[in-house]
C-alpha cells in the first residue's frame, strides 16, 4: 500500500507546485556549435538512437537563414531544423551522418505584422504558440483553434500537422488557417544557392507546403487567418461509456471545441462541453492544465519508482486503484480550470479563449536546480513513455470504440496503465486540403502509457495495447500524428495519403538533392525501405511488426519474423520475457 501513499501524495504536489526548471536546449555541443548531439524534449527516440550534427547555427533574421542555407547547399551538405523544445517524437531532426548542419530557429522568433482590420498576424516560425496567443490577445484577435499544449513553434506545429478540435469552420489544425508562407530551400548557381518562395492559399505548390515534414526547406515566416477573441463555456460531465460509440459523432459536430476523454478500465468517459458565449457573459477563467504543470522532483522520482514496480507484477490492482485515485483527483479539480484564475468553484468555467485554449507553465519558471521540472524532462526520474496517436475516419470511429471495448471486456484492467496517463483523449479533426493533412473529418486518439528503460523489457499486458495500435492502423486504416508515434504507425503510411505522389513532386522540385531529406524521412515517404527494424527487441519497442496481413501485435518474444503471418491474433500477441525459439 506504500506505492498508493506515495502516488497520492506525488498528486497534492502535482497540483500545488508552481515553479520548475525550464527545460534544457535539445541541442548539446561539445565545442561552442560544433561536434553536437539532438534529442527530443523526452530525451530518446523511439529507436533510441543518437543523432549526431557537425555544428549548429542560430539565424536570427531570413537573411541569414538564406545564407546559411546557400552554404550548405553549396557545399551538398544536410540540414534539418531545430526548435527551441523539439517536442516531436520520431525522428524529424536527425540529419544523416555525423556531418550535418542544424538550423535552429530559437532566434527566429518575433511577430512581424498585425493587421487587426484584416484579421490576419505574420510572425517568424520560431515564434512559440504561447507567444502567438498573447500578442494576438493583445489585439483583440484569436487563433480559434491550436493543440492544447503551447510548448510548440508555429513551424514546428505546421510541418507536424498539429491540431486542437473542432469539427467546425475549417477544422482544428493549425495549417488549415494559413494564408501565406515563405520558405527557404536549396537552390542552383543562378539562385545563389538558395532559394526564397512566398506561396499563397491557392497556389499549386501551397498544400504540399502546408505539412511538409521539414523536407522542403526552412519555413521562415507564416501569415495566419485570426478571429475577434471571444469567449469560450467549458463543462466536463462524466458518464457511462456503454454509448459512447453511438453518440461520438453527433457529440463533435454539436459543440465547437468537444473532445472527450475515454477511461475504458472505469467504463466512464468525460465529455467536453465546450462552446462560444457572448463576451458580455460573467466571467475570467484560466484553463492551466493540471499534467502541463511543473511537478516537485522527488515527486517524479516516486511515482516513476511505484510504476516500474507495478510493472514487474502481475497484480494490477494496486495499479487501478492508484489510476482510480489519479482520475478522481484530476476530475475533482476540473483538470485545471479554474474560475477566477485561483481557484475552481463549479460549472460553467467561462473566460477568454487565449485564456482556455492552451497551457504549459511548467516552460515558464526559473531555474531551480531541478527541485522541479516538467513531468517528463529527462534530467530527472520522472516519466517515460510511449505515445500512440492515430486518426480514424469518424464514419469508422463508432466501430473502432466497439471493437476496444469487446477486447479489453475480458480483462478491463489492461487499460489501467493508460489510465495512470489520464487515460484516453479524443480529439476531432477535419479533412484538410493539406497533402499530408487528414483525409477525412476523423476522430484523433491519444494513449500514453509507460516505456521501459531497458528496451529489451515487455510492457506489463503490452500485447493488449499493441492489437489496439493494430486494429486502428491495418483494420480501420488510420492515420498516425506525424509528431507523435513508434516507427510501426509510419510503415508504408505514405500510401495512405492519395495525394502522397504529388507530395513527392513538389519534394523533388524544392530540394532535388534531398539535403533537408534523412533516411527516415525517406523511409516514411516511400523512397527507401521501411522503417521497420529487424533486430532484437525491435517488436517491443513498435519499431518492426509481425504481419501486416492481420492485426496482430508485434510483440511475440523479443524477435520480428518478416512475411510470418499469426492466424490468431492473441497467439501473436503474446508477450513473452524469453526469446522465441
Amino acid at each position: 500500500m506504500y506505492q498508493q501513499v506515495f502516488q497520492s501524495t506525488c498528486l497534492f504536489l502535482l497540483i500545488f507546485v508552481v515553479c520548475c526548471s525550464p527545460p534544457e536546449d535539445p541541442i548539446k555541443c561539445s565545442s561552442k556549435n560544433t561536434n553536437c548531439t539532438i534529442t527530443n524534449s523526452y530525451g530518446a527516440f523511439p529507436d533510441r538512437s543518437i543523432c549526431q550534427a557537425a555544428e549548429v547555427v542560430y539565424p536570427s533574421n531570413e537573411e541569414e537563414l538564406i545564407s546559411i542555407v546557400a552554404e550548405a547547399t553549396r557545399n551538398k551538405r544536410k540540414m534539418k531544423v531545430s526548435t527551441r523544445f523539439s517536442h516531436s517524437i520520431p525522428k524529424l531532426v536527425c540529419p544523416d551522418g555525423q556531418d550535418g548542419l542544424l538550423i535552429s530557429t530559437n532566434y527566429l522568433n518575433h511577430t512581424l505584422k498585425i493587421d487587426v482590420e484584416a484579421m490576419t498576424m505574420t510572425v517568424e516560425s520560431g515564434v512559440t504558440l504561447r507567444q502567438l496567443i498573447n500578442e494576438a490577445a493583445k489585439a483583440g484577435l484569436a487563433l480559434p483553434y491550436t493543440p492544447y499544449w503551447w510548448g510548440l513553434t508555429i513551424g514546428g506545429l505546421l510541418s507536424t500537422g498539429a491540431h486542437g478540435s473542432t469539427l467546425w469552420s475549417n477544422g482544428s489544425a493549425v495549417h488549415d488557417y494559413l494564408l501565406e508562407l515563405r520558405i527557404v530551400s536549396p537552390g542552383g548557381a543562378e539562385d545563389g544557392y538558395a532559394k526564397v518562395r512566398r506561396l499563397k492559399d491557392g497556389d499549386k505548390d501551397f498544400n504540399a507546403a502546408k505539412v511538409s515534414l521539414g523536407v522542403l526547406g526552412v519555413i521562415s515566416q507564416v501569415t495566419l487567418k485570426l478571429q475577434l477573441l471571444f469567449k469560450r463555456s467549458i463543462t466536463y460531465l462524466t458518464k457511462n461509456d456503454s454509448n459512447l460509440g453511438d453518440i461520438v459523432a453527433s457529440f463533435g459536430n454539436k459543440y465547437e471545441f468537444a473532445d472527450i476523454t475515454w477511461y475504458p478500465y472505469q467504463r466512464k468517459a468525460v465529455y467536453r462541453i465546450d462552446e462560444r458565449v457572448s463576451s458580455n457573459t460573467p466571467g475570467n477563467s484560466l484553463y492551466n492544465f493540471t499534467p502541463f504543470r511543473s511537478i516537485d522532483s522527488f515527486a517524479l522520482y516516486l511515482i516513476r519508482t511505484s510504476e516500474k514496480f507495478d510493472e514487474s507484477h502481475p497484480d494490477v490492482g494496486l495499479r487501478c486503484i492508484v489510476a482510480d485515485i489519479v482520475i478522481s483527483t484530476l476530475t475533482t479539480t476540473a483538470y485545471g480550470l479554474t474560475n477566477d484564475g485561483i481557484a475552481f468553484t463549479g460549472y460553467p468555467v467561462i473566460g477568454y479563449h487565449n485564456h482556455l485554449q492552451a497551457s504549459g507553465t511548467c516552460l515558464d519558471s526559473l531555474d531551480d536546480a531541478l527541485i522541479t521540472a516538467c513531468a517528463w524532462d529527462p534530467r530527472v526520474k520522472g516519466e517515460f513513455f510511449h505515445q500512440t496517436t492515430f486518426s480514424v475516419s469518424l464514419s469508422m470511429a463508432k466501430n473502432f470504440i466497439q471493437d476496444v471495448q469487446k477486447l479489453i471486456e475480458f480483462k478491463r484492467e489492461v487499460m489501467c496503465g493508460v489510465e495512470l496517463y489520464n487515460g484516453i483523449l479524443m480529439r476531432y479533426v477535419k479533412a484538410s486540403s493539406a497533402y499530408l493533412g487528414k483525409q477525412e473529418d476523423a476522430v484523433d486518439f491519444d494513449i500514453t502509457y509507460y516505456r521501459s528503460k531497458d528496451p529489451m523489457t515487455p510492457r506489463l499486458y503490452e500485447d493488449i495495447l499493441e492489437e489496439v495500435e493494430q486494429l486502428a492502423l491495418y483494420k480501420y486504416g488510420a492515420l498516425p500524428h506525424w509528431g507523435k508515434n513508434r516507427n510501426i504507425a509510419f510503415d508504408g503510411v505514405i500510401k495512405k495519403y492519395k495525394n502522397g505522389r504529388e507530395f513527392l513532386k513538389v519534394k523533388e522540385l524544392y530540394d532535388p538533392f534531398g539535403l533537408f531529406s534523412s533516411e527516415w524521412t525517406d523511409q516514411v515517404l516511400g523512397l527507401k525501405n521501411g522503417v521497420s527494424a529487424d533486430k532484437e527487441g525491435c517488436a517491443l519497442e513498435g519499431l518492426c511488426i509481425c504481419s501486416q496481413d492481420i492485426h496482430c501485435a508485434p510483440t511475440k518474444g523479443y524477435y520480428c519474423r518478416p512475411g510470418k503471418v499469426y492466424k490468431d491474433a492473441r497467439v501473436c500477441t503474446h508477450v513473452t520475457s524469453k526469446k522465441e525459439t
